[in-house]
């Protein structure tokens, strides 16, 4: 009996001895930290940084910086309605310059418009070639010709627009005239828009599309109240 008893005491010691071994071979378990929760303040800041974030996203604004994009507007507005109020308040000379080989003032501001509109087709069909639209995207070739072409379009329409201010001033006689007035006025201060843009970082590309877009429109509007007009009544003369 002394024995068995013995035996059953030496066996409840191993079991508690590896039992206090299992325990200390446990891992510590983690403190548990109690985080405060958060004020009404902080919540409601929190949720209008998120509002404002989402926003932002939806709309491709770069950040909270809107005079991004209000600077340049604004800027390109007032020179459109500069150059209208100007030409409708000076008096006109009625004085044209002619170039040899045309039959006048008027055709050769319709084939300089024309010039024009075909840069202004070659810049459309470069951005939606760098856009990824059409082709195999942008190459350097590619973007040497948009950004050329661009420049020739707006340097051939310069003279035609220095003739039209200066000889003819602001026209209201008939729709065509005053539509004509109106887009040249639009077309400077859009492309004084697209070129200030242009010069400010982290513009979205929404809003370059949507200049670039607006300045093509504008040009074909002035072609179409144009040379479109002097084509369809008096033929391809020169």
């Amino acid at each position: 009996m002394a024995r068995e008893a013995t035996g059953r005491e030496a066996t409840g010691r191993e079991a508690t001895a590896r039992e206090a071994t299992a325990r200390r071979a446990r891992p510590p378990r983690p403190a548990v930290t109690a985080h405060p929760e958060p004020s009404r303040q902080e919540a409601a800041t929190a949720g209008e940084s998120a509002r404002a974030e989402r926003l932002n996203d939806l709309m491709g604004l770069p950040g909270p910086r809107i005079s991004t994009l209000v600077v340049p507007v604004a800027i390109g507005t007032l020179v459109a309605v500069a150059l209208g109020v100007w030409a409708r308040e000076h008096d006109p000379t009625g004085v044209a310059v002619n170039l040899a080989g045309f039959s006048g003032a008027l055709a050769v501001k319709t084939w300089l418009a024309s010039a024009a509109m075909a840069f202004g087709l070659v810049q459309l069909w470069s951005a939606l070639v760098m856009s990824g639209r059409i082709g195999r995207g942008a190459t350097p070739l590619i973007r040497g010709l948009h950004r050329w072409s661009g420049r020739a379009a707006v340097l051939i329409t310069v003279p035609v627009a220095i003739q039209c201010l200066i000889a003819l001033g602001w026209s209201g006689a008939t729709p065509r005239t005053l539509a004509h007035s109106l887009l040249g006025c639009l077309f400077y201060g859009a492309f004084a828009t697209k070129m200030l843009l242009l010069r400010r970082r982290r513009v979205s590309g929404w809003a370059m599309a949507l200049a670039g877009g607006l300045v093509f429109a504008l040009l074909t509007g002035i072609w179409l109240t144009s040379a479109a007009w002097f084509f369809g009544t008096r033929g391809f003369t020169f």
